[in-house]
């Protein structure tokens, strides 16, 4: 990891996942977004963990999980 370089680590509740598709949905949404370096998605826990390289606008996490089918319910 290069010096100076901070990520931050964001975990959110999603409702309606029930599978590895499920999860895959989430996690090819999320991924698009500016900055975002990673998703975990599991649909087990309806956790989403993403890992991005600043602050994510709530809105666009938002958009991005309801435009995947799935409900953003709020920071876990």
């Amino acid at each position: 990891m290069t010096h100076g370089t901070t990520t931050l680590t964001t975990a959110y509740k999603v409702t309606g996942m029930t599978c590895g598709h499920c999860e895959g949905a989430v996690t090819e949404e999320l991924s698009a977004l500016d900055g975002v370096a990673s998703v975990t998605a599991e649909a087990a826990t309806g956790l989403v963990t993403v890992v991005s390289a600043g602050p994510l606008d709530d809105e666009a996490v938002r958009a991005a999980v309801d435009e995947a089918g799935y409900e953003l319910v709020g920071r876990a």
